[in-house]
């Protein structure tokens, strides 16, 4: 398949929301980058004026870099078909990075194909964030589709389906899984949706808990996660779509990929025709103007710049038409006047009536039509398309979603301290020790926490480093380093061997705030997380009115140290751990039962960087 027709914008360094700057870059290469004129001619004036118009009407659509090359190709052979009078081009650029520039203000372009609706709903909710207009937008027609699969290797497809293959099994961790990032990946977006529907909906914590596990690596694309399949220890899929399976598997590579499509159903991904800016105006001012049958015009009034078609698609859907002349920068104050639609409202619906014909193309590419029929003749790829999965991908669900994975993944700095006083000796109520309960969730948790992660630990009772409550046992470093992992594994494992002594909190508490606080990375949420079974028996250090006059005397605003206390057992003094918890804007949590401490770990986990507003 051919590229000629597309062109490439350079793409910005990409976070939750690109800067203003970078968009203005990617708006700037869009607007005067290179232009190739598909048609087979330099000038579109000449070709107008070969075949009769007055003026050839130019089209610029920014599609998202998984179909803008058949778009090109089929916007070839479209122009060719209008005899000169309609010239395209398809410009390649990555959804999140058109969402940004959409966002700043600066598209300058008729149309954007981005990979899902969602992407608008993005857009609208960043040009929000940066106290920005929402930006014109109407959705239009769905031109193609393809569904979420896992992709996994040649080598590994027998074992991986060795069991049913289910999003439950991505959901209890049973099914190794790399997720790129859902910050730019539409496909991963919506299987977070999906783990989400096949998550118990009275208990948030196995969803958080898979969400924890696969952030622990976070490709940046979806190559660098194919890339990574074959040094996988165990046979892993890609959540993906199948159109990038095709893709990569078009290219040649030494090791194909195969497509695993979920028996429990999957989620599609829609590509629609998004009139931006003028065009979006130009579309809704004609819709407005053309009543159905037998019914009143409506009265004159302007729609809702980010309104969407409803079910029917009545408000992007106008009944094809003959072209007729007309120029780009037809103003807005006009077209709204007009009482016809304009030669760019004309073109841009009849392309999108061409791509939906175009169904062997999109299928030759990857791609199913946008009722998800065809039949697809590549390798790895089943020939049918899968059953779609009725699930709520409505953008506040999306962003939901997107905002919880924020949170789970976020990069931190934590200082467990940890207590080993005797009574963590005493039985849990199930024939283990309340320090056993805590070693089988310390090891959970930790082998949750990605790379990422900064992490130290230190142990905590009284007298139990001198005069100091208090000891090191690791100081605060990356999780990343194999031989920092590795110590804080030891370290949990000789826990049992440190018991003894009574419970040293408040000394404690300070110090842990203070060390923290030494080294604060402003990148990065640094945290107390401080697991206790008992309540402060220390009568030689401070008390809890000058820990709390403490604590609020050393946060000047400038580097928030929240202490997360978790306390477990029946002998602990919540209500000290919550003064304690809301004078640092952190949190105080509670397991009734020690057996209980898992699940309350990742509670406390899952809400790090909410503070102080947490559910």
């Amino acid at each position: 398949m051919g590229r000629h027709s597309t062109a490439s914008a350079k793409k910005p360094k990409r976070g939750l929301y690109l800067s203003i700057i970078a968009a203005v870059v990617v708006v700037g290469v869009v607007s005067s980058g290179v232009y190739l004129w598909v048609g087979g001619h330099l000038d579109p004036s000449d070709a107008a004026a070969e075949n009769g118009c007055e003026t050839a009407q130019p089209l610029t659509i920014v599609a998202d870099t998984t179909i803008a090359p058949v778009l090109g190709d089929i916007a070839s052979a479209y122009d060719a078909a209008s005899d000169g009078c309609v010239t395209t081009q398809v410009v390649a650029q990555d959804s999140a990075d058109t969402a940004a520039v959409l966002a700043a203000g600066g598209l300058d372009a008729d149309a954007w194909v981005p990979q899902s609706t969602a992407w608008v709903d993005r857009a609208a909710a960043t040009a929000a964030s940066l106290g920005r207009t929402s930006p014109e937008a109407l959705v239009g027609e769905t031109l193609a589709a393809t569904p979420v699969v896992f992709a996994t290797t040649a080598e590994d497809a027998a074992a991986v389906a060795s069991e049913p293959i289910t999003w439950q099994r991505v959901l209890d961790g049973t099914l190794p899984a790399i997720l790129p990032d859902p910050e730019a990946s539409s496909a991963s977006l919506a299987s977070l949706v999906a783990l989400g529907a096949h998550a118990p909906a009275e208990d948030p914590r196995p969803l958080a808990s898979a969400m924890i596990g696969l952030g622990k690596s976070i490709p940046d694309s979806t190559s660098a996660a194919f890339g990574s399949l074959a040094s996988q220890a165990q046979p892993s899929v890609v959540i993906t779509t199948e159109a990038q399976v095709a893709e990569y598997n078009a290219d040649g590579p030494s090791q194909a990929l195969t497509a695993a499509y979920p028996n429990d159903g999957t989620v599609v991904l829609d590509y629609p025709l998004v009139r931006v800016g003028d065009a979006a105006t130009e579309a809704k001012a004609a819709a407005a103007d053309q009543p159905a049958e037998g019914e009143e015009p409506p009265a004159t009034e302007k729609p809702d710049a980010t309104e969407k078609p409803d079910a029917a698609g009545s408000d992007a859907r106008i009944e094809p038409v003959s072209f007729s002349s007309g120029t780009h920068a037809e103003s807005t104050e006009a077209t709204e006047a007009a009482e016809e639609p304009t030669a760019r409202v004309k073109a841009l619906e009849k392309f999108a009536e061409v791509v939906a014909d175009a169904t062997e193309s999109l299928n030759a590419a990857g791609f199913r039509a946008s009722d998800g029929g065809g039949t697809i003749d590549i390798l790895g790829i089943a020939p049918e398309g899968p059953a779609a999965q009725a699930l709520p991908l409505d953008a506040d669900t999306q962003l939901t979603m997107l905002r919880t994975w924020g949170v789970l993944t976020l990069r931190a700095r934590y200082l467990a301290v940890v207590d080993v006083s005797g009574s963590m000796e005493e039985p849990a109520g199930n024939g283990l020790r309340r320090i056993d309960i805590f070693q089988q969730a310390a090891q959970q948790a930790v082998s949750r926490f990605s790379g990422e992660v900064d992490l130290g630990v230190w142990a905590f009772s009284t007298a139990r480093n001198g005069d100091l409550d208090y000891e090191e046992l690791a100081s605060i470093s990356a999780l990343g380093d194999a031989a920092h992992a590795q110590q804080i594994g030891g370290i949990i494992q000789s826990l049992p061997s440190r018991l003894g002594g009574a419970t040293g909190l408040y000394d404690t508490v300070l110090a842990a705030v203070k060390r923290v606080r030494e080294g604060y990375d402003p990148e990065k949420v640094n945290a107390v997380l401080l697991i206790t079974d008992g309540k402060n028996e220390d009568e030689n250090g401070i008390d809890l009115n000058t820990l709390l006059a403490e604590l609020t005397k050393a946060d000047d605003g400038t580097k928030p140290v929240p202490v997360i206390m978790i306390g477990f057992g029946p002998d602990t003094d919540l209500q000290a751990m919550q003064q304690i918890a809301e004078a640092t804007k952190g949190g105080a949590y509670s397991a009734t039962k020690p057996e209980d401490l898992g699940t309350v770990l990742v509670d406390a986990i899952s809400q790090r960087s909410c503070r102080p507003d947490c559910g």
